[in-house]
């Protein structure tokens, strides 16, 4: 069934809409200049106008319960939005946490959907949430009211998946906990190296002779304490032992990676995890975060694709590789994460700068820890190069033409660290 028709009332707000998506896809495909701090505040000043007008309109509950195609295009607007603040520096404000929160949603469905995670898996998505609560509550009289609670909203949706997640997990005894981490951790190898276009058979049996051992540990099928109790949580271990062996024998009887039928989508997912995987080397060099838009936008239509939890062909049938292709899915999901936290709160157009700055402290580290320079004749190349970065700035600012980029305070702090660490690298 398709999305609602979307209402006279607010046909004109999804033309406005359009236009302004229109507009930050340009902005993002547009690699001939920085983006702009100031496009991406006059952009999103017009984005509160018509959030505004939908929030007007739909005064009643019910009208809430519907998504037509306006909130299609208004989750794309912000994305695009929150992905472009980022870009720009500015990662402490409420709408650039947008796109993190979409993707934390989409990994906690997921975890809740595989069962297989441990509190080691919750703790960094609670952090993460907490941090965004923070952001959200911070006083910012500039921020708008409608906004916040739109991004409000979006993080209530994450805290009761995540708070239903640990609730499961925290059935397992503690003395139980390193044995569940330890399952968890062999069943993502199994499907890692299950997932290669080639099998590798070997990897396979020394993670199913890790199996054997956890299994050999059980007493009566029971997992022991070490003062011999039955601690809680044995329904779940005993069911995440039997989906490992299950998941191992699978891959190991296998005779073809996925059917026929699921290797397009297959190697589409190989080629974003390929591609996401260079981008964790390279993004503090070469990541312009709006670049993220489009893997998101793959990752949800493939995922949207899923009927049931399942992949179908064109007869309605489930046919082989669903364990393969959901953890291709769920592994780009969390690239995705990884790289969104990552983003430091520096413009893209100080980037270059950062990225000078670091390569400096990091030989002078590597040089302290060697033992230091001979001589301070050994220290003119980084001292020049200091200095190449200070002349830079104009009245103690990083100018990029006649504007200040975002990320002033981060760098004239570690130019500060460098410059002093500089006459501290020579031996005594």
């Amino acid at each position: 069934m398709g999305a609602p028709i979307v209402p006279a009332n607010e046909t004109a707000i999804l033309q406005k809409l359009i236009s302004i998506r229109e507009k930050l896809t340009a902005i993002k495909q547009d690699r001939s200049t920085y983006i702009k701090s100031s496009d991406i505040s006059s952009i999103y000043d017009q984005i509160i106008v018509e959030v505004r007008k939908i929030n007007h309109i739909r005064e009643e509950p019910s009208l809430h319960d519907e998504q037509n195609r306006v909130d299609v295009v208004l989750d794309d607007v912000f994305q695009l939005l929150s992905l472009s603040l980022l870009t720009v520096g500015l990662t402490r404000t409420a709408p650039a946490t947008y796109a993190s929160l979409t993707t934390v949603k989409r990994l906690l469905d997921h975890l809740c959907e595989s069962r297989v995670y441990s509190e080691n898996d919750l703790k960094p998505i609670q952090d993460r949430l907490n941090e965004i609560e923070n952001i959200i509550e911070r006083d910012d009289p500039t921020e708008s009211a409608e906004i916040i609670q739109l991004i409000r909203t979006k993080a209530n949706v994450c805290e009761i998946s995540l708070k239903g997640l640990i609730e499961s997990v925290a059935v397992v005894s503690p003395e139980l906990a390193p044995t569940l981490q330890k399952l968890v951790s062999i069943k993502r190898q199994i499907i890692s190296v299950g997932s290669m276009p080639k099998l590798h058979v070997t990897e396979l049996k020394k993670l199913q002779e890790e199996l054997r051992q956890i299994d050999n540990a059980r007493v009566d099928g029971n997992f022991l304490s070490p003062d011999g109790n039955i601690p809680d949580g044995q329904n779940l271990l005993n069911g995440l032992l039997e989906e490992c062996h299950n998941v191992l024998n699978d891959f190991l009887a296998r005779k073809e990676l996925v059917a026929d039928s699921l290797r397009p989508l297959y190697d589409q997912l190989v080629e974003m995890k390929n591609q996401l995987e260079g981008m964790m080397l390279t993004h503090r060099w070469t990541l312009r975060e709006t670049d993220l838009y489009n893997y998101q936008q793959k990752l949800q239509s493939i995922d949207d694709m899923r009927v049931n939890g399942s992949f179908l062909d064109a007869e309605g049938n489930a046919p082989e590789g669903q364990v393969v292709l959901l953890y291709l899915l769920r592994r780009c999901y969390a690239l995705i994460y990884r790289l969104l936290v990552s983003s430091e709160p520096v413009s893209e157009a100080l980037m270059p700068v950062q990225n000078q700055l670091s390569t400096v402290r990091k030989c002078l580290m590597e040089v302290k820890r060697m033992g230091g320079l001979s001589s301070t004749r050994e220290l003119y190349p980084y001292q020049m190069k200091l200095a190449s970065i200070d002349n830079l700035r104009v009245d103690g600012k990083f100018m990029i033409g006649n504007a200040i980029p975002e990320g002033q305070g981060l760098l004239n702090a570690l130019l500060a660290e460098v410059c002093k660490f500089s006459h501290i690298s020579v031996k005594c």
